[in-house]
């Protein structure tokens, strides 16, 4: 019973509570008062619970605080104290740190996976080849969905084992066209393209350009697929230069936005310039605008494509990849200067 009154207590969010309250968390029937009173006593004693003096205290035996206050540090005591313990006791590479700082729950819940983790690195130590996340998982923990469906990435992330334990990131493959004419130079341009249409459009042309690959971002997923580019096309010593052309609206701006997080992409700003002189579409008027990305979407405009930019979106317009005909993206694929 004082587990449970101590879970309540560290999820309660309030600074007080009344012993009324103390006791709805109480089982019907579970205690009587006597075995009750004790119960609260003891977190008096041990400084948990603080006796709220204008509030009084009841005249029954043992005699209860109407009110208390909750010093939640005593509270965590025990919880930090087993947290040293199990530093010890486990594998020196798992990182318990950031457990100081979060619920106690939390440590409940992953600690049967530290544990089965601790025993892997005590038995074959860290792996040296990578390996998809699910055979990993079964690996670690005997379950093929940990690591992706259960949060067990965010476990490893936690105790710092994410990079050590060599995941193949479980993500669609990255599709593209490849110009093997270009594969020897020091520098690989890549144009990713975010629609079907458009990469259709303009695959053909590659074996012109001076760029390596075209990218079908297929929308959203570019965002994660971008971390298979290096295993299928490894160039260890070349240099590598994305260039993204996507939908000019809310969507296409995000997604540019997300991808230039995980790895550095230029604007393929020929194309935009391009869409900019065309009339722009109606519609798309459901799309959430992420404030964030349109910032730094518009910053490299120059002012006066900056405000065209901003009336198109703000009027619910937009300008699809499409806007461009296939003779217009080849012209300037093959015409622009791609720095």
């Amino acid at each position: 019973m004082r587990d449970l009154i101590t879970k309540e207590l560290l999820k309660y969010n309030k600074k007080t509570i009344t012993l009324e309250e103390l006791e709805t968390w109480i089982p019907s029937n579970s205690l009587n008062y006597e075995q009750f009173a004790q119960l609260i006593l003891s977190f008096e004693e041990e400084g948990i619970l603080e006796m709220v003096k204008s509030k009084g205290r009841n005249t029954r035996t043992p005699s209860l605080a109407y009110t208390y206050r909750i010093t939640k540090q005593h509270l965590k005591k025990d919880f930090h104290e087993e947290l040293k313990s199990y530093r010890l006791r486990l594998h020196p590479s798992i990182h318990l740190d950031s457990y100081f700082g979060l619920d106690p729950s939390q440590w409940n819940s992953d600690k049967p996976y530290l544990l089965l983790i601790h025993d892997y690195l005590e038995s074959f130590g860290f792996p040296t080849h990578e390996v998809p996340a699910p055979e990993r998982s079964v690996e670690l923990v005997g379950d093929e969905k940990w690591i992706t469906d259960k949060h067990g990435k965010e476990l490893l992330e936690r105790i710092g084992l994410w990079t050590a334990m060599k995941i193949i990131p479980v993500s669609d493959p990255l599709m593209f066209a490849v110009n093997p004419s270009v594969l020897t130079q020091k520098v690989q341009k890549h144009l990713i393209v975010e629609n079907k249409t458009t990469y259709q459009a303009l695959v053909d042309s590659l074996s012109d350009m001076d760029f390596s690959t075209v990218i079908y971002g297929s929308g959203n997923k570019i965002i994660k697929s971008i971390e298979q580019f290096h295993r299928q096309l490894p160039l260890p010593h070349a240099e590598h230069r994305f260039y993204y052309f996507g939908d000019i609206d809310n969507s296409g701006i995000f997604i540019w936005y997300r991808l230039n997080e995980k790895v550095p992409v230029h604007l393929a700003m020929p194309f935009y310039q391009a869409c900019l002189d065309k009339p722009s579409l109606e519609g798309k008027t459901n799309q959430r605008m992420d404030r964030a990305a349109i910032d730094v979407f518009l910053c490299l405009f120059t002012e006066q494509e900056r405000e065209k930019l901003l009336a198109v979106l703000d009027r619910g317009h937009y300008y699809p990849q499409e806007i461009l005909k296939t003779s217009e993206l080849e012209h300037i694929w093959r015409n622009a200067t791609w720095n």
